[in-house]
């Protein structure tokens, strides 16, 4: 997973019709992903979930392949979870260091259960 620090994101460029930028309300399988390569899902507070719910769809059922961006109130503690429901990237928060971020990833090495990245269980995967 690509993580950015807040001052590394620019906004998307208005009339750029490669990205979307998803409001936490709409059905993720209503949208219409062509020519779209890069989609920004928005965290309004930690403590909103709907954006994983929109990751996942994305990436398991649209079989979308392009980034999917966290963007908003992104803490370190869920990304990992973020990246396991389909983002590929993320914002931090102003203030927060990406070395921090990063070593998220290095405390949660493999997981037993499949998801939007590795869609088999750990036991199903060869030996």
């Amino acid at each position: 997973m690509k993580i950015l620090a807040h001052h590394e994101y620019q906004a998307p460029v208005e009339g750029d019709t490669s990205v979307l930028v998803l409001a936490n309300d709409v059905n993720a399988l209503d949208v219409n992903l062509d020519g779209i390569t890069h989609i920004d899902l928005h965290f309004p507070s930690f403590t909103d979930g709907r954006a994983f719910s929109q990751a996942y769809l994305l990436r398991r059922r649209l079989k979308f392949a392009g980034d999917i961006r966290a963007t908003g109130d992104v803490l370190i503690d869920q990304l990992v979870q973020m990246h396991r429901t389909g983002f590929s990237s993320a914002v931090l928060r102003e203030g927060v260091d990406q070395a921090d971020a990063q070593r998220q990833f290095e405390r949660f090495a493999g997981f037993y259960q499949a998801d939007a990245v590795n869609p088999k269980p750990h036991f199903a995967e060869p030996v």
